[in-house]
């Protein structure tokens, strides 16, 4: 388990990861793509 956590430890500090991290930020702060992924949440956890 530990060498998976140190894989996304290093993803998260190259290049692609920062870029993922500020892309993922961005929708979050979008008021549709948040209502978009609560719903998304909801359908996995069996809530509609």
């Amino acid at each position: 388990m530990a060498g998976i956590l140190n894989r996304i430890k290093q993803f998260a500090r190259s290049p692609q990861g920062r870029q993922a991290v500020e892309q993922a930020r961005r929708a979050a702060a979008d008021p549709r793509k948040r209502a978009q992924a609560q719903r998304l949440l909801g359908k996995l956890r069996g809530r509609r």
